[in-house]
């Protein structure tokens, strides 16, 4: 019986999404007799910890991603954060050589972590932005992304291969894909369940500060006096899970994927940021959402106004937010996807 092989997966915190996709990922590497190793930092690390307690974890440097106040200053915040990114990018991938010579690994999976690739094991890198949207620097990121990609054996696009039915648009759909790019189908951690509606508006707040808690501030002051059943989960992964009360919202620090799970099954409607992992585990679920795309960031901004032209999800910037706004919902379709199996043993072949 051949050795149980070590594979290294490890998502970039930048919000919560790149850790929540890799979950199932994590649990099939599991099925399929792989052994897991944890790799990443703050709360993105904390998720997956909470979610694999029994797994070995390790922390990798931080990018340390701070947006600024003002979404019309995102770009420039993030090209001041430029030299920092970069540097941590360089600290994983010296990390990385570090820890092989402490672990047997045979392959690494990253989600976003342009450092985490070697020469001597196959390395796969995740993600749904072949196109990286930046505004009018788009073709110059993306283009500098794609060299950083070209490190890497693999590269899985979390999304269906049919441009039409895909829901990342021209994020994830290039007019050229480059050789090593596969189209894997969407990824969640969820399933669909058909459960009583005990909820009207389940509130998902996730994201780096201090728009997180902006965000936090507006539904509370716009959604306290409602007279709807109203949770909010705060998406801050704290030791304890906490609960509170304010008008007629409960307040939920975090939730587990098997409880929120349960939560989104359970409601009406969904209120979030326009997060990729979200959209694809809301289109599993196949819910009704309202959409606040995080102020500045391009990617978040381009699926909100596609969904919204498709007639699909209804959204607003942050600062245009109104309880009456929900209104709205009615009228727009929902989210759906194709039923698409990922064929993960076909996928996990790289690794043998």
């Amino acid at each position: 019986m051949s050795a149980q092989k070590n594979i290294l997966v490890a998502p970039v915190f930048w919000g919560l999404g790149h850790a929540t996709r890799c979950i199932p990922i994590i649990r099939q590497l599991l099925n399929f007799n792989f052994n897991v190793i944890l790799a990443s930092d703050d709360a993105a690390l904390h998720l997956l910890q909470k979610e694999f307690p029994n797994l070995e974890a390790i922390e990798l440097p931080g990018y340390h991603i701070r947006y600024p106040k003002k979404g019309y200053f995102f770009k420039l915040k993030l090209i001041s954060q430029l030299s920092t990114i970069l540097k941590s990018v360089r600290q994983e991938h010296k990390k990385l050589k570090e820890f092989l010579e402490e672990k047997n690994i045979h392959g690494i999976i990253s989600d976003g972590r342009l450092g985490l690739y070697s020469d001597k094991f196959p390395s796969v890198y995740v993600t749904h932005q072949l196109q990286l949207y930046t505004g009018k620097t788009t073709f110059i990121s993306s283009w500098y992304h794609r060299k950083l990609m070209e490190k890497f054996d693999a590269i899985w696009i979390p999304d269906s291969i049919n441009p039409v039915a895909g829901l990342s648009g021209k994020l994830g759909h290039p007019k050229k894909l480059p050789e090593n790019a596969k189209y894997i189908g969407p990824l969640s951690r969820f399933h669909k369940r058909d459960l009583p509606k005990t909820i009207d508006y389940l509130v998902i707040l996730s994201g780096p500060e201090p728009q997180r808690s902006m965000l936090e501030k507006v539904m509370i002051k716009e959604l306290q006096d409602s007279a709807k059943k109203i949770v909010l989960v705060q998406g801050k992964i704290e030791a304890e899970q906490t609960r509170r009360k304010i008008g007629n919202i409960e307040i939920v620090n975090y939730m587990s994927s098997e409880e929120l799970e349960q939560n989104l099954n359970q409601c009406e409607y969904v209120i979030s940021r326009s997060g990729y992992s979200t959209i694809m585990d809301l289109a599993r679920l196949e819910k009704k959402a309202f959409f606040i795309p995080t102020p500045g960031q391009y990617e978040q901004l381009y699926l909100s106004k596609r969904l919204k032209h498709l007639g699909l999800v209804y959204s607003c910037q942050q600062h245009e937010f109104k309880a009456e706004k929900l209104k709205n919902l009615t009228v727009y379709k929902g989210l759906s996807a194709p039923i698409e199996a990922v064929d993960f043993e076909n996928l996990f072949q790289i690794f043998n």
